[in-house]
């Protein structure tokens, strides 16, 4: 065990999870690549959690941030704020969002706080409706509605939440229909779910599920319910915090695969827009955004230095066509992953889009779930120099590929032979 690890093991919480029996310190990175204290190099499969979106070190958000913080760094939202307003009339733009105001936040967390807070305060509900298999954060209120036993300690909860069917298109009790019988059953479940309690405030849910292992429902499914939500009333939140900034490749957002009964009523976004930096958010309707009759302010959501960020990396990411190349090498990797799950009895799916990329592990011959295996293949696949992720919701365990969106095609293949080689390590 590293003197580092013995000091993390003093002072921070046991909950404060690693990777890695001997956790890594990384200390420095560029392009797609970082290395350890102790000089290795690694392909980044991970990006920090899909946050360093664009590229480690990419000198257009550096140089930004350094020039930024040469003038100042803060000020708060009591004062105007060039970058900020700046960079909120790009998002605004992208948002899809007819007369859309922006709110910044520090995370994704404090993104979906302030989502629910809009939500059930133009609502007058405490009521809201989420995906099972579920993630939207660590808060109180976030952890309250998120569908993964694995990642919420608490039941007790400021909001009543009321689970949906959905997000798990290969497992549930409706795996087996094909993909129009699943959207209808699911349809079913919500109707009939309405009429067992008061009107909710809104849906929260996520396009992809993150922790959950990179599942999504078929397109249309949030259009579908769509149709049910406004015959209610009721707000449709999307959590992009994850599959925004065009990481899915065929569209800037995930809604979009959902998009036939227009854009969500709010949207919450965070992680790669800031490419390491500290920026969330919230987009809404005008109506929505301001509906709330208290003073609000957010102290370091919105700071100057991470404006500056967020708009270099949004400029850098447009500019190269970084969701075309997610798209394109994305789906190279996904082909050439699912050729190797073909070869091995113990994946059960690879799936996803773009650049975000799960593969399911199951026992050999079992529909059971493998965290064993899927913690023996992160282990490998570090060996072989490559970094991934793991996550997973109710009974399955899944490995999480999610590289920076400038991946080459000759690093993606790089990255799949490694995994290949760890996948048949750990057989």
């Amino acid at each position: 065990m590293s003197e580092l690890h013995d000091r993390h093991r003093v002072v921070l919480p046991d909950w404060l999870a690693l990777y890695y029996e001997n956790p890594l310190e990384i200390t420095h990175g560029e392009g797609r690549h970082v290395w350890d204290a102790e000089g290795n190099k690694y392909l980044d499969f991970f990006g920090g959690i899909l946050t360093t979106m664009t590229a480690h070190a990419l000198p257009e958000v550096t140089k930004a941030v350094s020039e930024q913080a040469g003038r100042i760094v803060h000020s708060s939202t009591l004062y105007l704020n060039r970058p900020m307003v700046e960079l909120a009339e790009r998002i605004a733009h992208v948002s899809g969002i007819p007369d859309a105001r922006v709110f910044f936040t520090t995370s994704g967390t404090e993104a979906n706080d302030t989502a629910l807070l809009l939500a059930t305060t133009h609502r007058r509900s405490n009521t809201v409706l989420a995906m099972r298999n579920s993630y939207h954060g660590r808060s109180f209120s976030a952890v309250g509605i998120t569908g993964n036993r694995g990642w919420s300690p608490t039941s007790l909860s400021p909001l009543q939440t009321l689970y949906v069917h959905g997000g798990v298109r290969g497992r549930g009790p409706f795996a087996d229909l094909d993909d129009a019988q699943f959207i209808e059953a699911c349809v079913a479940d919500l109707k009939d779910l309405l009429g067992h309690t008061r009107a909710p405030a809104a849906l929260i849910a996520e396009p992809i599920q993150g922790v959950g292992g990179f599942t999504s429902p078929p397109d249309g499914l949030y259009a579908a319910f769509r149709e049910v939500l406004d015959a209610h009333g009721i707000l449709w939140i999307a959590d992009e915090v994850q599959t925004g900034w065009g990481r899915t490749g065929e569209h800037f957002w995930g809604w979009q695969a959902h998009a036939h009964n227009g854009p969500p009523d709010i949207v919450t976004f965070a992680k790669g827009i800031g490419n390491g930096m500290s920026v969330g958010g919230v987009v809404a309707r005008s109506e929505i955004m301001n509906c709330l009759d208290a003073n609000s302010i957010s102290t370091f959501g919105g700071t100057q230095v991470t404006m500056a960020a967020g708009l270099a990396n949004l400029s850098y990411l447009l500019e190269h066509d970084l969701q075309g190349n997610a798209r394109r090498v994305g789906g190279l990797l996904i082909e050439r992953l699912r050729a190797v799950a073909a070869q091995d009895p113990g994946v059960r799916e690879v799936r996803g889009r773009g650049l975000m990329i799960g593969v399911e592990l199951t026992r050999p011959g079992t529909d059971l779930a493998d965290p064993e295996r899927a913690a023996a293949v992160l282990e490998a696949a570090r060996a072989g120099g490559l970094l991934i992720g793991k996550g997973g919701g109710h009974d399955t365990s899944a490995l999480r590929i999610a590289p920076p969106l400038s991946l080459t095609v000759a690093e993606a293949e790089e990255g799949a032979a490694v995994l290949e080689s760890a996948l048949r390590s750990t057989q």
